[in-house]
């Protein structure tokens, strides 16, 4: 079987798919509704805790593990990078690594201020077009390193879910059917995707109907127009899906990156949890709750999960937490994992020299 990477993802039958990018409009308005969420945060905080709580708990906080906190942040942006990097780097050999941090910043950004993270994606491809990749090959590696991290991420907390069950069911005792479903519709999703890649003519004769309803009650305009573009999408998907199965090395690499990025995933939340001085919860048993947080954020149709998030972190936190730490502890971890990825992911849009064209070149793996 032929491996090569350029070989399998140049499908000349097909035309190059169209990105589209995040409107200026839409950004600044998505930024406008953070700076609320932020502001609203900030009062909510004063008028529960007061001003001097406030202080008084700052002055008490462990910076050391807030210190540590930030190194966790940094290795997930690390790792993140290096799920990116494995695969473009097995296409393009002479591509930097430098530039597979900026293209992961700039999804970092775009999934912080875009609801459902639907920003991300787009603009790293796009961002990886100008430097001279093509669209379909760049959206190859970024579904490659998609579906690798979900599954990773899924087998990692499942894994440790089952080992700290009593304390999980504990936890979520008045809303474990809750978790439950979240979990089951989180396996549903990646065997859906799996689906999808193996059988797409099956998927696009289930598709087919729905779309002539849509067409029927006026919510599409064209029904032929829409039918063949879902189509190709499909079809598309499932030769990228296809792609990524013949790159078993690959595949393994950012695999194992993913689960460290997991790691520093939820070690964030469980660094926040010892600066304000808190005991008796193990990192292990952090996972299975933070898990469940992010199952509350995926759902949140705000950029970066406003409110969503910080709701999610109280109702699920405050029980293990400190009496009057909650919300400060709430803010700390917003600034790790939604606050400085913008502010970090912008710094990367700033116009630099213009990149060079990488040509791609023929690797056998």
């Amino acid at each position: 079987m032929n491996n090569n990477i350029h070989d399998q993802t140049d499908f000349p039958n097909e035309e190059e798919p169209e990105i589209k990018t995040t409107s200026k409009k839409v950004t600044i308005f998505n930024f406008i509704l953070i700076a609320i969420i932020f502001i609203g945060l900030f009062i909510y905080m004063l008028a529960v805790d007061g001003l001097d709580n406030i202080i008084l708990v700052l002055q008490q906080v462990d910076y050391k593990w807030v210190s540590f906190g930030l190194i966790a942040l940094l290795g997930l942006w690390f790792c993140d990078t290096m799920c990116l990097h494995v695969p473009l780097k097995k296409l393009y050999p002479t591509h930097k690594f430098t530039n597979s941090i900026k293209v992961n910043m700039i999804g970092q950004l775009f999934n912080n201020v875009t609801p459902f993270s639907s920003g991300g994606q787009p603009m790293q491809a796009y961002a990886l077009t100008k430097t001279g990749k093509r669209a379909s090959e760049s959206m190859s590696i970024l579904t490659m390193k998609f579906i690798i991290t979900q599954i990773a991420l899924l087998v990692f907390t499942v894994v440790v879910v089952c080992f700290e069950l009593p304390f999980f069911m504990n936890l979520f005792q008045d809303f474990l059917w809750v978790a439950i479903l979240g979990f089951v519709a989180n396996i549903f999703l990646v065997i859906a995707i799996v689906i999808v890649g193996i059988y797409p003519k099956l998927i696009i004769i289930i598709t087919i109907p729905w779309i002539k309803l849509l067409a029927k009650i006026k919510a599409i305009k064209e029904f032929d127009k829409t039918k063949e573009k879902v189509s190709n999408s499909i079809i598309h998907f499932s030769n990228q899906f296809k792609f990524i199965y013949t790159q078993k090395k690959v595949i393994l690499q950012i695999f194992i990156w993913a689960t460290l990025q997991s790691l520093c995933y939820y070690a964030i939340t469980y660094m926040v949890y010892l600066a304000f001085g808190n005991s008796g919860i193990t990192y292990w048993q952090i996972v299975p709750a933070q898990a469940f947080l992010l199952m509350i954020m995926t759902i949140t149709p705000t950029p970066g999960a406003g409110l969503g998030a910080e709701g999610g972190f109280l109702l699920i936190f405050q029980s293990i937490f400190k009496t009057g730490t909650i919300n400060l502890a709430i803010l700390f971890w917003r600034i790790y994992t939604f606050y400085l990825p913008i502010i970090v992911g912008a710094l990367f849009l700033i116009p630099s020299k213009k990149a060079k064209t990488i040509k791609s070149s023929n690797v056998s793996s």
